[in-house]
């Protein structure tokens, strides 16, 4: 049974919160350089954060058709690479290279969801953060786009079966947002 908040909400609601969600991330990763964006799509976030905290990130998307015209962004500003490739497989990017991974409603499509996050494991520096922003499972997206979800407790399990440490996992905006951050111990 969906949750009563998700019947109230109007369907443009993920529409309408974007922009407050880009803020959101920024603000949560602020202090990383090197950022990778799994299952970016266009790579607009990518774009944000590239134009908003001057960060060099890199997006990752397996449909590389998604994000052909920002191609051309990414050769003007030299800080955004947008690459179709399998998140499952990074093996472009070198061991512990990354400051911070973000997967922002993606990563219920992946084909092999602990494997990405074994990957986003292995490239993130010691210390390094992973955010995880999902639908939560009886949301509004669920009635939307009839998808199967994660709840809190079960994307918890999954970055803890990864390796990562220090994991909070909240729902926010109305409950329809699951927000996990992580991070890769130091030693």
């Amino acid at each position: 049974m969906l949750l009563m908040s998700a019947m109230k909400l109007p369907d443009n609601f993920y529409d309408k919160i974007k922009p407050r969600l880009y803020q959101r991330v920024g603000k949560e990763l602020r202090l990383a350089f090197r950022v990778l964006d799994l299952g970016c799509g266009a790579c607009e976030l990518a774009q944000y954060l590239s134009e908003t905290y001057a960060q060099k990130v890199t997006g990752v998307d397996i449909s590389a058709d998604s994000f052909s015209d920002k191609r051309n962004v990414a050769k003007k500003t030299k800080r955004i690479r947008c690459i179709g490739k399998d998140a499952a497989r990074l093996n472009f990017i070198r061991n512990e290279a990354i400051d911070a991974v973000i997967i922002s409603w993606a990563l219920h499509e992946m084909e092999n969801p602990h494997a990405v996050l074994q990957e986003a494991h292995r490239v993130l520096r010691p210390g390094g953060k992973i955010l995880v922003v999902e639908f939560p499972r009886n949301s509004l997206a669920q009635k939307l786009w009839n998808e199967n979800y994660y709840t809190s407790k079960e994307l918890a399990g999954f970055l803890r079966k990864a390796g990562f440490k220090d994991i909070r996992a909240k729902q926010i905006e109305h409950k329809q947002i699951l927000w996990v951050t992580g991070f890769r111990s130091k030693n």
